[in-house]
């Protein structure tokens, strides 16, 4: 139960962030947002504030913005239609009913001539019993009503695709830049709470099998030499002992003001094929009441790290280095999440925060309905002067998002077959 929650506040954490950038940036262009969703699929809870319904849906495979005009408009008043019109207090239509007329008995019924719902804003009709054309101005917050459900029209100055390039970019850049900013707040805090790494060279935590522990060393002693080198920052030992696999080295240190010597043969660790490095088991030392400072400093080191890993990790996927077996789904994610949970709340944010750190790396990947392959498009309007066709880059998405499901479903059985059929 412990791992369902914690996966859950994770993933929610991550897709609620993702989207609020796409949201917020949207509202400050003028656009109106729909719904704000987490998760894919059925809705499982559903409430409507202003003029977006936010919902969470079952599918925990992500979320969306719907931003009006991304998707074809409700309905096209064509002449010949008849619609009822419901009036406000300025006389101006605020209801505009396509069915089940008989439900409203202050309805005014109009068989359409001529119709503009996104500029104009207006219908030329017959009222019932009138003979003469009659013009309607339309509200700029009129909602349609069809079978008892509600849907606000988007005047075109509302809607995505009439903002400005820039407006748009960021608007789409947003949502993975959020996932930055979370990630570097929740280092942040993490530096702030737990501790920060100095560079000092003391001895922190020493694992129990490790070679420091193995040959008396302990939490708190502070190096002063390493084979008649001197040491004078953690960067230092590590640079040395790293140099030395499997070689017995002598050590030089100070345990509460006296000196001592110990001989420490470091363990050989294979960091690529061919190459090893030689590590004796213990962690660095740690600031434990870091200034202000230093926490936003550790948050901004900390992503810039985990941020060059991913990209490596990446660049391997993509030269053949990893195979497709080496990739993570929901379920994966979700079983790393359980065997992190069991080691404590500060590992389960950094887990969390490199999860965003690698959101925000794949969202921005140059592929069709990602939030990349969206600002690739974008770029290519910059360079053409104007947009590319609306149909075709939808077709395109629509492509890409079916390949990513197909993904999806290659990966996720991967999991399934690695961490339960095995």
């Amino acid at each position: 139960m412990n791992t369902v929650i914690a996966f859950i506040i994770i993933f929610g954490a991550l897709v609620f962030f993702h989207e609020l950038g796409h949201f917020v940036f949207a509202k400050r262009a003028g656009i109106l947002c729909r719904e704000f969703a987490i998760g894919m699929g059925p809705k499982i809870l559903a409430f409507k504030r202003n003029e977006t319904q936010y919902t969470i849906r079952l599918l925990p495979i992500g979320g969306y913005v719907r931003m009006a005009g991304e998707d074809p408009e409700m309905i096209d008043l064509k002449p010949g239609f008849r619609v009822g019109l419901l009036f406000n207090q300025d006389e101006t239509v605020q209801k505009m009913v396509v069915n089940n007329k008989d439900r409203y008995p202050n309805l005014r019924v109009v068989e359409v001539a001529e119709a503009d719902i996104e500029r104009e804003l207006f219908i030329k009709g017959y009222e019932e019993g009138e003979e003469s054309l009659q013009t309607f101005i339309i509200a700029k917050d009129a909602v349609f009503v069809e079978d008892g459900v509600e849907s606000q029209i988007a005047p075109w100055n509302r809607q995505f695709n009439s903002k400005s390039l820039g407006n748009r970019a960021i608007t789409i850049f947003a949502g993975p830049l959020m996932n930055f900013v979370l990630a570097f707040v929740v280092f942040m805090i993490i530096g702030f709470l737990q501790g920060v790494p100095t560079q000092e060279p003391l001895l922190g935590a020493l694992l129990e099998d490790g070679a420091a522990a193995e040959a008396g060393l302990q939490e708190g002693d502070r190096i002063e030499g390493i084979n008649g080198q001197s040491v004078s920052e953690w960067s230092d030992l590590t640079a040395i002992i790293e140099e030395n696999p499997n070689t017995e080295v002598t050590m030089d240190i100070l345990r509460n003001g006296d000196a001592q010597t110990f001989q420490v043969t470091p363990d050989a660790v294979e960091v690529e094929e061919g190459d090893e490095i030689g590590r004796i088991g213990v962690y660095g030392p740690i600031e434990t009441s870091p200034s202000p400072v230093q926490a936003v400093v550790f948050g901004g080191e900390q992503t810039y790290f985990f941020t060059l890993m991913i990209f490596d990790a990446l660049g391997k996927l993509i030269t053949g280095q990893f195979t497709i077996d080496a990739l993570s789904g929901p379920v994966g994610i979700y079983k790393s999440t359980e065997i992190v949970a069991q080691t404590g709340i500060y590992n389960l944010m950094h887990w969390g925060a490199i999860l965003s750190i690698n959101l925000g790396i794949m969202n921005l990947l140059p592929l069709p309905a990602l939030d990349g392959g969206r600002l690739l498009f974008f770029g290519v309007e910059a360079l053409r002067g104007k947009p590319i066709d609306r149909h075709k880059e939808g077709m395109v998405h629509f492509v890409g998002f079916a390949l990513l499901m197909l993904l999806m479903i290659v990966v996720t059985w991967n999991d399934i077959q690695r961490f339960f059929l095995q």
